[in-house]
């Protein structure tokens, strides 16, 4: 059974024995034990002596890598606590396999400056079952105004920049944005919402927003964004990465960039990987996302975009909301759902099922293009490495279950994925050498 609460324990030693260890940063994909002592990996190898360690943990047929990594989450501190907060969201995180989550700046008041950076670092070294680092508010407010302190929050520890929530809607602030996170060598992260085009608009513009009366969200909207975006940015050269795409097109216009040789990088998120607009129509609003969902079309264009390595990080865009505000009609209640707990299974069920990607591919998305995306490699995040930290997570690749409430371990249970059948789970999950999560 799943426990009730993350584990901590204070053993120094443990090992981890004849797990197939997946790490892409190196290469390494081999059969091996791992050694860990005093919150770093101590040894990587075969036969490594058992009566060494404190704790043994048997890996046979199992998956040994890098600590996932979460670059897009909302944990709702400070403002809306009743939704989610960094002690909770971080324990849906670790029940999940999560070791590292990179925190939205669209809170209350917004992390816009090096003081709630720093809040949100000491509340997660004091409450936190994982690594919380914060992508800090581009623009002050979030308004698209006028810039935020972004010297700064890189200075308290923001590790990227965005207003995620909205999109920074004046090319010309999106140009100051653009030339100010250069500066940083950061990423900038962009929504990419053309606001005139989705005013009132609540899901996807098609077939079923006709049917059922609702003002549709055309594809363009995020189109137009991304496009002017990479325009802006040919000659500035600043890391620009895009949040949870939902157009297939999207994925053509990013691949031009890239071949162009600008620095635009992109995410999928498992509900655009897995839905269209129809669940509107059985899900009601637990199937309303920002972007929306979109069509068959889009969903296979997407999983292609990964494929071809147009898309190179996996990120929830972890979004939790009340039962009652979701429970609201379809034009009051708000957007988006959780994923922290299903994430991982849902990816694979898209993607290493469908043979778009093997293991070794699933993985590096959700592991070292993360950490490199927000600069988290240099610290040894999103790797298997001697010397750097014991983050791991060991997921069982035949390990059939089924999403249930009880395996939701942040405050709120808004996802239309219950009920969903999966073909593996991770089963522990190690931060600092620390046992945070354990399936048993």
């Amino acid at each position: 059974m799943n426990t009730a609460e993350p584990t901590s324990g204070p053993l120094s030693s443990v090992l981890i024995r004849g797990a197939r260890v997946i790490d892409p940063a190196s290469g390494l994909d081999g059969v091996r034990d791992v050694g860990v002592r005093g919150g770093l990996v101590e040894a990587i190898g075969e036969g490594l002596d058992s009566g060494a360690y404190e704790r043994v943990i048997e890996g046979a047929g199992k998956i040994l890598a890098p600590g996932l990594i979460d670059p897009h989450v909302h944990l709702r501190e400070p403002g809306q606590v009743h939704k989610e907060d960094i002690e909770s969201g971080t324990r849906a995180a670790v029940a999940g396999g999560f070791t590292t989550v990179c925190c939205m700046p669209n809170t209350s008041p917004a992390l816009d400056s090096p003081e709630m950076v720093e809040f949100v670092s000491k509340r997660a070294e004091a409450d936190g079952h994982c690594r919380v680092f914060s992508v800090a508010a581009a623009t002050a407010g979030r308004k698209g105004e006028r810039l935020a302190e972004i010297g700064l929050c890189l200075d308290a520890g923001a590790v990227g920049f965005s207003d995620d929530g909205d999109v920074v809607e004046s090319a010309s602030m999106m140009r100051s944005v653009l030339q100010a996170v250069k500066e940083t060598g950061k990423c900038f992260m962009q929504h990419c919402q053309e606001l005139t085009l989705t005013k009132g608009a609540v899901m996807h513009a098609g077939t079923v927003s006709a049917r059922l009366g609702h003002k549709g969200w055309p594809r363009e909207a995020e189109e137009l964004i991304i496009e002017r975006d990479i325009r802006l940015n040919m000659g500035i050269g600043c890391a620009y990465h895009i949040q949870h795409m939902s157009s297939g097109r999207s994925v053509e216009i990013v691949a031009r960039g890239q071949a162009a040789g600008v620095p635009v990088t992109c995410e999928a998120s498992p509900h655009h990987l897995h839905l269209t607009h129809e669940a509107i129509e059985t899900h009601g609003t637990m199937a309303k996302m920002n972007p929306p969902l979109r069509e068959q079309s889009d969903v296979e264009a997407l999983r292609q975009g990964v494929a071809d390595g147009v898309i190179t990080v996996l990120a929830t865009d972890h979004a939790p909301h009340t039962d009652d505000e979701k429970r609201d009609t379809m034009s009051g209640a708000p957007f988006g759902i959780i994923g922290l707990e299903s994430a991982l299974g849902l990816y694979h069920k898209a993607l290493v099922e469908t043979g778009k990607i093997d293991w070794v591919k699933l993985i590096e998305l959700m592991t070292i293009n993360p950490a490199r995306l927000c600069g988290l490699d240099s610290q040894g995040i999103g790797l298997i490495s001697v010397g750097g930290p014991a983050d791991l997570t060991l997921i069982d690749p035949e390990h059939s279950w089924t999403l249930g409430e009880g395996d939701l371990a942040g405050k709120s249970s808004n996802t239309p994925f219950l009920g969903w059948e999966m073909g593996m789970r991770a089963v522990m999950t190690m931060v600092g050498g620390e046992v945070r999560w354990t399936l048993e």
